[in-house]
């Protein structure tokens, strides 16, 4: 028995034990009621970073607290594995992505593994094999046949260094960056493939199934953006042109001086007159340059150019001029409005900026008949509106809608900001689409007995704009299934983000041949009772699924609406990001192998340049990264995990300072102390000291395991470095010869095994207890022994303290004073004085008035 712990040599002992004795292999027909916990899967684009195991480390003490606590629990893992950085890393090292991906998972098992998971490894998941993706490609063909899956020709948002469309979702911030590469997008016209992800909308917004996060569920409310109105057309004065707007104000028609659209509406260059096409023309070009952002700004003035062409109002039959504006966006309703200045703001501004009229329609409360100010958006009655005046807004809306419909123009309509997923990309390292492209046919799915269309190993990779693919006869020639002619593939690959939309059902049974996904273990597992990830993924990953679980539910594939039950979002892990403060180099990143920080300032060691520090995710791009095997090695994994969940609140996140790892490593140290070194002590505790210490093991016993429960991780660890702080205060005491101190250290090591594994079953076995404890169940608390039976009392002489004791909880006032006056420091300080009053607060304190 060693006195030292040493954590490798323990770590790797167990871990070999676990995976030889099949220790995390889950049974379908295990006792229990299931409990699926899932944590998302790590894209393999290198090593682990201290970031992967914040994200994973504490999931999995949570899901082990849940094996402990009686349930059948699958914890699975695997790897998003397409993706642009494999394909971007092949051009760049002139290495194939599937090489490049392979090794980087190598790595990553093997660090997954040294951190402890309970994971399954029977049912890794890897989505860039073709068992997978297969999958992916026949519920393409599915929703295909359904209608949810078209082409169809449009601009879209490119990033021209990743040389690839992306969605909506993956264009960031005010600047309109690559989620990936931080590259400003650029707009592109191509033909591309769409999930209609709107059919879904309304049901999407239905979160009653759910126990998920509510600024979550309030992103996604926001980004779906249900509005009630009305839906109409415009006809192009001149024209057999016409084009439609929704209004969530239909009861002000009666005050459009003038429409505008999007300069991306496709009308606008059939509906621009040649007098106008010059300005016109540089309007869209200049417009195009500018963030979707900046473009809907309430602060930035408002511009915009005359079309030179006329709409005919619906209702009047007035002719109205047509503008384009940058105020008016594609991604909402149709890209065009009826513009009612008195009573939209920008509107307004437009209206007064072009001297166009502003007819009131709505009138203001106490309105005097007078020209507005201002906007006014408020509710009132609708005035020089015709045969409507006098309604009120309500009944407006209704009477207009109803008269759009009865004329056959329009009516009542719901719109969605929500728009069609876009998946294809022109890229190699991803699922094909499996459609042929026939001149004679137009697109052809793929027959399912010739799934997967796979991906041909020798392509040329080049940063062209186009899928290498394309560059590939073998795979883009082929024969058109429907009649036999001359045809080619489909080259465009899918969004990775199709991979992981349903990727929970095939953790179930990754292998399984004759579906996606195996219906009867599915109706056993599904749906996932427990899903932790990052909330950045709320209106993209965590949306998807949600769409691909409806569809696959209508499918007939499974019953359940929705597919995670609960969700918990971690907070983010940052590293400290080091830049050049000044000069012409401002702004650039300093690796930190290049940094010399010295109390709170860093500079460059090669020639001392002051830089700025900031606390950032941690991200390979930005060199703020913390590879877990170095303090491994140093420290152990129990330790590393254990510090992560006591840094701070889980859904808060906080930073990775390696310093404060020390102070776990000590507490790591002294419950390894504990079964090693305590020392013999004579005679018999009392009843008291028996009763503390069984109190203080079921007090910490519910509470580590209500902790666990909620996802309190650092509420969790500090109350069991509290308990070992207790335990050794009593080790020095006789109750260490009481079945009670036993029943202490067996407690403790049960405590710690969802969030210290490998120290926990090295303690369970020198307690000579039979392996495993991780087969163990949680340890249950007795309510009686949760009650104090003694409380602390403050004693003060003259309102200043002086002693503190401990008296049986409900001890009457007199005894309480009394017990107060028999302090020998209460003595000392009232000697030779005389006690005029005491004041006995019950259960808090004691205050003397002597003089």
């Amino acid at each position: 028995m060693a006195d030292q712990y040493n954590p490798v040599d323990i770590e790797t002992k167990w871990q070999h034990r676990w995976e030889a004795s099949g220790l995390y292999h889950v049974d379908d027909d295990a006792p229990g009621p299931k409990h699926y916990a899932l944590t998302m899967y790590p894209y393999p684009s290198g090593d682990l970073h201290i970031g992967h195991w914040y994200a994973v480390a504490p999931s999995d003490a949570r899901a082990r607290f849940m094996r402990m606590k009686g349930y059948n629990v699958l914890f699975p893992l695997g790897f998003d594995a397409f993706g642009l950085p494999a394909e971007n890393a092949a051009i760049r090292n002139q290495i194939h992505p599937r090489e490049w991906t392979y090794a980087n998972m190598d790595r990553m098992r093997g660090q997954l593994r040294r951190m402890g998971t309970m994971a399954d490894w029977s049912r890794e998941i890897i989505t860039c094999e073709p068992e997978y993706y297969r999958w992916n490609q026949w519920f393409f063909l599915r929703m295909m046949e359904r209608g949810l899956a078209y082409r169809a020709f449009a601009p879209v948002d490119w990033c021209p260094e990743c040389n690839t469309t992306l969605a909506r979702e993956q264009v960031q911030g005010t600047e309109r960056l690559c989620e990936r590469c931080e590259t400003p997008v650029i707009k592109r016209e191509l033909n591309q493939w769409r999930l209609r992800i709107t059919d879904y909308a309304e049901e999407l917004l239905d979160f009653s199934k759910m126990d998920w996060p509510e600024r979550v569920v309030t992103a996604q409310r926001n980004w779906i953006g249900r509005s009630e109105g009305a839906e109409f057309s415009f006809k192009v004065v001149g024209s057999d042109e016409e084009f439609r707007v929704f209004t969530t104000r239909p009861d002000t028609l009666f005050g459009v001086t003038f429409c505008v659209l999007a300069p991306e509406h496709p009308l606008v260059r059939g509906a621009t007159t040649d007098q106008c096409r010059e300005d016109v023309e540089a309007y869209v070009r200049e417009a195009e340059r500018k963030t979707e952002i900046d473009r809907l700004s309430a602060e930035r003035e408002k511009t915009g150019v005359f079309t030179g062409a006329y709409a005919e109002h619906p209702l009047t039959d007035r002719q109205i001029p047509i503008y384009i504006a940058d105020y008016v966006v594609m991604g909402y309703g149709a890209g065009a409005i009826m513009a009612v200045p008195a009573h939209d703001a920008r509107d307004f501004e437009f209206a007064q900026k072009f001297g166009l009229d502003i007819p009131v329609v709505i009138a203001p409360p106490n309105w005097d008949g007078e020209p507005l100010s201002a906007a006014y958006t408020g509710e009132g009655v609708m005035v020089n509106s015709g045969k409507f005046d006098g309604l009120s807004g309500e009944a407006g809306i209704q009477a207009v809608a109803e008269e759009l419909e009865r004329l056959g123009i329009g009516g009542s309509s719901i719109n969605y900001r929500l728009r069609d997923w876009l998946i294809s990309r022109q890229r190699y390292w991803g699922t094909p689409i499996p459609v042929v492209l026939c001149q004679q046919c137009g697109p052809v799915g793929v027959p399912d007995d010739q799934l997967p269309v796979t991906l041909p190993d020798d392509v040329e990779f080049l940063p062209t704009g186009e899928s290498p693919l394309r560059q590939h006869e073998g795979f883009l020639n082929t024969i058109c299934p429907k009649c036999g002619g001359a045809a080619e593939r489909e080259t465009d690959t899918m969004d990775t983000f199709v991979d992981s939309s349903w990727y929970q059902f095939r953790f179930i049974r990754p292998h399984y041949e004759d579906g996606p996904f195996d219906p009867e273990a599915a109706r056993q597992w599904c749906p996932v009772d427990q899903y932790t990830g990052g909330f950045e993924h709320a209106t993209m990953h965590l949306l998807y699924t949600r769409f691909f679980n409806k569809v696959i539910r209508d499918l007939g594939l499974t019953d359940n609406d929705e597919p995670m039950r609960r969700l918990f979002n971690q907070g983010v892990i940052t590293g400290f990001t080091y830049r050049v403060e000044s000069g012409p180099l401002q702004g650039q990143l300093v690796p930190a192998a290049e940094v010399e920080v010295e109390g709170e300032t860093a500079r460059r060691k090669s020639d001392g340049a002051k830089l700025t520090i900031t606390a950032e995710k941690m991200s390979k791009s930005k060199g703020n990264v913390a590879d877990p095997d170095d303090y491994i090695d140093r420290f152990g994994a129990d330790a590393v995990r254990l510090f992560l969940m006591f840094i701070g609140p889980w859904d808060q996140g906080g930073p990775w300072n390696p310093q404060g790892v020390s102070g776990v490593v000590r507490f790591r140290n002294r419950v390894w102390n504990l079964y090693v070194g305590a020392p013999a002590v004579e005679g018999e505790p009392t009843p008291a000291q028996i009763s503390d210490l069984r109190r203080a093991t079921h007090q910490t016993i519910k509470k580590t395991g209500d902790d666990l429960e909620n996802f309190a991780f650092n509420t969790m660890v500090a109350a069991l470095m509290e308990y070992v702080n207790t335990l050794y205060h009593v080790r020095e005491t006789p109750v260490v010869n009481h079945p009670a101190w036993g029943e202490a250290l067996e407690c403790l090591a049960l405590m710690l095994a969802p969030s210290a594994p490998h120290l926990a079953e090295e303690v369970w076995e020198l307690l000579g207890r039979d392996y495993s404890v991780h087969q163990q169940g949680w340890p249950a608390y007795q309510e009686e022994l949760l009650v104090e039976d003694s409380v602390e009392i403050v004693i003060q002489i003259n309102g200043k303290v002086r002693d503190r004791i401990r008296v049986p909880v409900g001890m009457d006032r007199e005894a309480v004073g009394a017990a107060a006056l028999a302090s020998e420091k209460v003595k000392a300080g009232i000697d030779g004085k005389t006690v005029r009053k005491t004041i006995v607060v019950p259960g808090r304190l004691v205050n003397l008035v002597v003089s």
